[in-house]
């Protein structure tokens, strides 16, 4: 009997063979599931959260790729500091805070103010300085930027260097002027106007009256030296308009 069963269970170990694992060991314990979940949930929660962080901090830059070009007809878009080929963006002055500086050229008032005062100061000197252009309405800017640019036939980036696009340029808050030498026409508008006696006399005295240069030699928003350009910084709102170009300034 007992050499019976010995047989029995040699077949029986023969047949599942010298491999075969217990039942026992083969099954998953409850607790090694609970750990597997909860593994499974802090990696979710930890994927989550970085996409989450991620959002956060390329919201801008994403809503700038995926927003249309700022300006009609331009396919240039908008740079992480809000610049457009290197100009910021600004609004345009209302007609009610403008007044006339002389014959078809209007400031707004406080930088009409300070202007027509160093206008005296710099005559009081025996200089002639001059206004070549101050408010420029975003229609007229437009001209300025596509219809010169194609008779020019240069790029919107080679445009962008001596003229802002529409809704970029300082002229359009009614704080910038252009100005010039009476007694030096030819120079109007070019680098030239550095060596005159009134470009002489901004450097020496503009600061006095709140101007200052927009963009000298060599400057970070990467717009052409214009010794010509300057834009007035006197009063709290035209300082928060320039803000962001000031803050580039900054070395």
């Amino acid at each position: 009997m007992e050499r019976r069963q010995g047989r029995r269970d040699s077949r029986a170990a023969a047949a599942s063979g010298p491999d075969e694992i217990p039942v026992a060991r083969r099954t998953v314990s409850p607790a090694l599931r609970r750990s597997g979940r909860r593994q499974t949930l802090v990696t979710a929660t930890l994927v989550l959260t970085a996409v989450g962080a991620g959002l956060l901090v390329f919201r801008q830059p994403l809503a700038r790729l995926l927003a249309p070009p700022p300006v009609a007809g331009l396919a240039a878009r908008l740079g992480a500091d809000g610049r457009l080929l290197g100009h910021f963006p600004y609004g345009e002055a209302k007609a009610s805070e403008l007044v006339a500086i002389a014959p078809g050229l209007e400031l707004q008032r406080d930088a009409a103010e300070a202007l027509l005062a160093m206008q005296r100061a710099a005559a009081a000197d025996g200089v002639d300085l001059r206004v070549l252009s101050a408010f420029r309405s975003i229609a007229l800017q437009k001209h300025l930027f596509f219809d010169v640019k194609s008779e020019r036939n240069q790029s919107a980036e080679e445009r962008a260097q001596v003229s802002a696009p529409p809704g970029f340029s300082e002229h359009s808050t009614g704080y910038a002027v252009d100005l010039g030498d009476g007694r030096v026409p030819a120079t109007n508008l070019s680098p030239a106007f550095e060596r005159t006696e009134a470009f002489a006399w901004l450097e020496a005295n503009a600061n006095r009256f709140h101007f200052h240069l927009s963009f000298p030699a060599g400057n970070r928003q990467g717009v052409n030296y214009e010794p010509w350009h300057w834009r007035f910084e006197g009063s709290a709102e035209a300082l928060q308009t320039f803000a962001a170009a000031q803050r580039l300034a900054r070395r």
